[in-house]
């Protein structure tokens, strides 16, 4: 497997506004040092973010996006099936993202979710459930899932469906607003599985961008699924010592955003290791073009 020799995992957030809460940054090192936040005590622009990966991300880092990378496509066989605008794969399904969001600022969505045609597909506030929400049929009442969704309910985890808008837990606008920031990505920072086959070890030396789910690390680490949220240091370093990592740094009060990126981070460094993490059985190189997958999920 490739050695990576910085590991980073970013909470992101899909809220309105330019500099947001939701927004955590840690990175850790090959070493077995502690996690650390980047840039403690900041509050983070999406806009920065991108910066960061692009520009001041160490070489050789494995940083995890936690958000979803795609759209169920597999249940339906399109991402919108019967919109004659449905892209065929997960990158030209950011580039209509991006298109069709051009004048939002802060790499923000509204225009996406508020379209005509797109809104048809997602459930948003206000009681507003598109006509094409459940997909297929009766199998599809939580919304469509991706595969990898369905990997993820089966180890325990709660996954939301990334066309549900609504509620404190959903996870529809934190992805679309990421794919705006990966249609951004340059092509030296390939997004695993979309850029890189299924099986096939990252190129060594190089950093890659992998979607995670930070529930995975916390199951990981003992918690229970359903309360995967830390809130606490205490808690914290707890889970940390349960993923073989040296506690925190510092003793300021810390938010779950963050918890989630400094747990998540120093798990990566665990896992990133195990060779069957980069190989799913479920994941086709299909699959990898069209809904992606979270490292992790199994």
């Amino acid at each position: 497997m490739t050695e990576f020799a910085h590991f980073a995992a970013i909470d992101w957030s899909g809220a309105a506004g330019e500099r947001l809460a939701g927004i955590a940054l840690a990175l850790c090192d090959a070493q077995g040092g502690p996690p650390r936040l980047v840039r403690p005590g900041h509050r983070w622009s999406r806009m920065e973010v991108l910066a960061w990966l692009t520009q001041d991300m160490p070489t050789g880092t494995l940083v995890g996006l936690d958000l979803g990378i795609s759209l169920p496509f597999v249940d339906c066989g399109a991402f919108f099936p019967g919109w004659d605008a449905s892209p065929p794969d997960a990158r030209r399904l950011w580039a209509l993202v991006e298109e069709i969001c051009a004048v939002d600022p802060h790499l923000g969505v509204s225009s996406f979710v508020d379209h005509p045609q797109a809104s048809r597909y997602f459930r948003r506030h206000g009681a507003r459930e598109g006509d094409r929400f459940h997909g297929a049929g009766a199998s599809h009442r939580r919304g469509r899932f991706r595969v990898t969704e369905q990997a993820q309910a089966a180890m325990g985890c709660q996954p939301y469906s990334n066309f549900n808008l609504v509620g404190a837990a959903q996870v529809g606008k934190s992805s679309l607003s990421g794919m705006r920031l990966l249609h951004r990505l340059p092509r030296r920072l390939p997004v695993w599985p979309v850029d890189l086959l299924p099986g096939s070890p990252p190129p060594g030396g190089t950093s890659v961008v992998v979607e995670i789910y930070t529930a995975i690390a916390a199951l990981e680490a003992g918690r229970r699924p359903g309360r995967s949220k830390i809130r606490s240091r205490s808690d914290l370093d707890d889970a940390l010592a349960a993923i073989g990592s040296p506690p925190s740094v510092g003793q300021e009060p810390i938010d779950d955003h963050q918890t989630d990126a400094l747990l998540t981070s120093a798990w990566l460094r665990r896992a990133a290791g195990r060779a069957q993490l980069w190989a799913p059985p479920a994941l086709t190189p299909a699959l990898a073009q069209t809904e992606g997958w979270t490292f992790g999920a199994r």
